[in-house]
C-alpha cells in the first residue's frame, strides 16, 4: 500500500536526511510524481541551500500565526526545485529560514500541533509529502513523526550509527510511534557484512557514497545539468523511496549501475543481536 506521508529523521546530527529527503524527492518526481518536502530541521536550515532567491514566507512563518498575520499559505512557502524542473512530476520544497526569535516559537507545542494540519493540507495536494526531520528531541520533531504515516530513520554506516538507531527507536517508540524502515546513507564501498556492527547489517534501504558534494551538483540520483544520473546511485535511491513510501516505482537503470552496489542485502543475513 502506497502511502503519502513520511518523515526522514536523522539518527544524529549529520546523517544526511537533507540531502536524501531532496534525492528522493526528485526520484519520485522522475516517475511522475508531485512531491513536496516541509522542512522542521530548524537549526540547521539545510533544505533552504537548495532554493534560489528570497525565502518569504519560510515554513516556520505558516507555524507561528501572529507572525505571519494569520494569512500566509503554503502555496504561498512552497518553491518549485528549479534543479528538478524538467521532470514529469512536480517537485516543491518548503524551507526554513528565520531570525531566532521566531524559530524558538517554531518549536513550540502549538507550533507542533500547527504542523500536523499543514502536513494534512499538504498531503491533499501532493501524491507524495517528505518531512525534514531532525534527531527527536523537540517539539516539531515529535509532531513529524506522530504525524507522517511512515517513519524512515537514517543513520550513517557506522557503530556510531548503529548507537543512534537503537538510540532513535527508543525514543519515538516513548512518544507512540514506530520505525517502518531504517535507512544506512552514505555507505562506501568498503563496507562488509563481516566489518563490524553499523547500519547496514539492518537496513532497509543502503544509500551509497555519491560523487555529488556540491549542492549544485543535487539531485545526483536523476541527473540534471547536462550530467546524467549516477549509475549505482540512483538506483539505490529509488529502491529507497519504495521502501519509505511501500510504493513501487516504475523507472529502468542500466543494469552496469545495479551490479556496482550490491543493493539486494538479506535482513535477516545483516541483522545484528543488538538490533534484533
Amino acid at each position: 500500500m502506497t502511502h503519502s506521508t513520511a518523515a526522514l529523521v536523522g539518527a544524529t546530527g549529520g546523517a544526511g536526511a537533507t540531502r536524501l529527503a531532496v534525492e528522493l524527492g526528485a526520484t519520485l518526481a522522475r516517475d511522475g510524481r508531485d512531491v513536496a518536502v516541509l522542512d522542521v530541521a530548524f537549526d540547521t536550515e539545510g533544505l533552504a541551500r537548495h532554493v534560489s532567491g528570497r525565502i518569504d514566507p519560510d515554513v516556520t512563518e505558516l507555524l507561528t500565526d501572529d507572525s505571519a498575520g494569520g494569512d500566509r499559505l503554503l502555496s504561498d512557502a512552497l518553491r518549485d526545485y528549479d534543479a528538478a524542473s524538467d521532470l514529469p512530476g512536480r517537485f516543491a520544497l518548503c524551507p526554513a529560514h528565520a531570525p531566532f526569535e521566531r524559530m524558538a516559537r517554531a518549536k513550540t507545542a502549538d507550533a507542533a500541533q500547527r504542523f500536523e494540519e499543514l502536513l494534512a493540507e499538504a498531503a491533499e495536494r501532493f501524491d507524495h509529502v517528505l518531512v525534514d526531520a531532525p534527531p527527536v528531541a523537540a517539539n516539531q520533531a515529535v509532531a513529524a513523526v506522530t504525524a507522517a504515516e511512515r517513519v524512515a530513520v537514517v543513520a550513517p554506516a557506522s557503530e556510531r550509527g548503529v548507537d543512534a538507531v537503537q538510540r532513535t527507536r527508543g525514543r519515538i517508540a516513548d512518544v507512540g510511534a514506530s520505525v517502518d524502515a531504517v535507512v544506512a546513507n552514505r555507505v562506501g564501498a568498503d563496507h562488509h557484512p563481516g566489518d563490524g556492527d553499523h547500519p547496514v547489517r539492518s537496513a532497509d534501504a543502503v544509500i551509497p557514497e555519491s560523487d555529488a558534494t556540491s549542492v549544485e551538483s543535487v539531485p545526483a540520483s536523476v541527473g540534471g545539468r547536462d550530467a546524467e544520473p549516477e549509475p549505482a546511485f540512483a538506483p539505490a535511491v529509488a529502491h529507497a523511496a519504495e521502501v519509505v513510501f511501500d510504493a513501487e516505482l516504475g523507472l529502468e537503470f542500466e543494469e552496469a549501475g545495479l551490479l556496482d552496489f550490491d543493493l539486494d542485502l538479506d535482513a535477516e543475513e545483516f541483522l545484528p543481536n543488538a538490533l534484533s
